[in-house]
């Protein structure tokens, strides 16, 4: 099949439990762009709790967890607030995930089946095109080859893949650790093999974690370690901004990744899109 040219469109890779800190003694590759200024790097203050499906909801509806309403990894039911799934479908985008579970649960349908929900393609869905697991140790190469086949089959407008291997490593070893660091270091070395041509055919492709991970083998509080996470963005022009230094918060993903799709901003992101070009 050939592969088209795209503009406007955006993958965002997200690594969970990726820490601020090893990210950038780990990840060689994306490291590289940023020192060649092929792409830009803040610092990111994820929001609270520093819990997986709360910060999930927080990314796609640029909202606080006390206004999206999911407090805890167990409450267990769709969003009712406007994300970037939503918005892009009811806009005549074509949405597609490699991800956990919780995502359909999220924006298709809950509770997930095993066996139904595992692959969806449904034009009417939120996610149009979906490709869950749910187990924790799921290999991260072939979750990345799942959404390369989605990015390859489909060239959604927006692409979520969502690798849980080192929130696996996190919990198993705690962080910083050797088995933490090499999946984070294992990851950056499969991003590399996607990110060229995602890049090449015009995908803005957003790198980063949803909260961090403590030495306790947790993450929920509020320290540095769990709450501040990378966000590398890459521009298909390759004209990044390199390392600015700067902090900036999980809330300006969402406005980010519409502004960029050419979405209308719901009145409920009310933070500023992020400049990285």
């Amino acid at each position: 099949m050939a592969i088209p040219l795209t503009s406007n469109k955006v993958i965002l890779i997200l690594c969970d439990a990726l820490r601020n800190d090893v990210a950038r003694q780990q990840m060689g590759y994306l490291e590289h762009l940023v020192e060649q200024k092929a792409a830009s790097r803040f610092n990111m203050t994820a929001g609270l709790p520093t819990l997986s499906r709360p910060l999930y909801e927080t990314i796609h509806t640029g909202t606080h967890t006390m206004e999206h309403g999911i407090t805890s990894n167990i409450i267990t039911r769709r969003s009712i607030m406007p994300n970037i799934f939503q918005i892009a479908r009811d806009n005549g985008k074509v949405t597609g995930a490699a991800a956990y579970c919780w995502y359909s649960e999220l924006y298709n349908r809950t509770p997930y089946d095993l066996i139904s929900d595992r692959e969806q393609d449904d034009d009417k869905q939120a996610i149009q095109h979906g490709r869950f697991y749910r187990e924790d140790d799921y290999p991260d190469i072939e979750l990345f080859a799942t959404g390369g086949m989605l990015l390859q089959r489909y060239f959604p407008d927006y692409l979520l893949i969502h690798p849980m291997g080192i929130d696996n490593a996190g919990h198993e070893h705690g962080a910083p650790s050797s088995g933490y660091a090499n999946q984070v270091l294992v990851q950056d070395q499969i991003i590399a093999n996607l990110v060229p041509l995602a890049s090449q055919i015009g995908y803005t492709i957003f790198v980063t974690g949803d909260h961090g991970m403590n030495e306790n083998h947790q993450h929920n509080g509020t320290l540095t370690n769990v709450r501040e996470v990378p966000f590398y963005a890459i521009p298909p022009m390759k004209n990044g901004l390199g390392d600015t230094g700067l902090t900036v918060s999980q809330l300006q993903i969402a406005p980010t990744v519409c502004h960029l799709l050419g979405l209308p901003i719901p009145d409920t992101m009310r933070s500023n899109p992020l400049v990285f070009v």
